[in-house]
């Protein structure tokens, strides 16, 4: 069976909880997952459970307890605990040890994708390291084209380049109509972390 690539991106909320649903069903039918999360620490909700379909789920992060964004993208007014775990960086300038992370966890990626060992290698919020430059695209095409070939992939996360839509088997656009964090809610443990 050929693998596909997968993209689910856009402004709205589910696109890792989609690959989550994915990833369940793939270990349910057999197969063996790879899901590496780019941009998150260890921690949330999610990886209590999925620490327990191990092995057949192995779970990675590579993310530090902060997040990270180029100055410009984030709008630092107004009020909120998340900001406290934000660090801005000139465009093109990231962190060093952060960037050196996501290089670690790109190299992982390629190694799952080309190495057979995974029916299923889910890439959660690439898409966001990608437009945040942190990740190349020559670099993540490389991967993607010298995967497995049953190896399905999936790539998360708002922001896919034009390149990775045109390269996809399957685009997913989660498009935010309305959303509670307008109102202030911060993120709820079992829902969004």
């Amino acid at each position: 069976m050929k693998g596909m690539i997968q993209v689910y991106t856009g402004t709205g909320k589910g696109k890792t909880t989609a690959a989550i649903g994915l990833s369940v069903r793939a270990v349910g039918a057999g197969m063996k997952v790879l899901f590496l999360q780019f941009m998150k620490a260890k921690g949330l909700s999610e990886h209590k459970v999925m620490a327990e379909l191990a092995p057949r789920l192995r779970l990675e992060t590579v993310g530090k307890p902060f997040f990270i964004a180029p100055e410009g993208v984030i709008p630092l007014d107004g009020d909120g605990e998340w900001k406290e775990h934000v660090v801005v960086f000139p465009p093109g300038n990231p962190p060093a040890d952060y960037q050196a992370m996501v290089d670690r966890g790109l190299a992982a990626a390629a190694e799952a994708l080309a190495g057979g060992e995974y029916g299923l290698v889910v890439l959660d919020e690439i898409n966001v390291a990608l437009s945040f430059g942190l990740v190349a695209w020559p670099a993540l095409e490389a991967a993607l084209d010298n995967r497995a070939e049953g190896t399905e992939v999936v790539l998360t996360g708002r922001g896919a380049p034009p390149e990775l839509i045109a390269k996809a088997d399957l685009v997913t656009d989660m498009d935010e109509v309305k959303h509670y964090y307008q109102a202030g809610l911060e993120a709820r443990p079992g829902i969004e972390s």
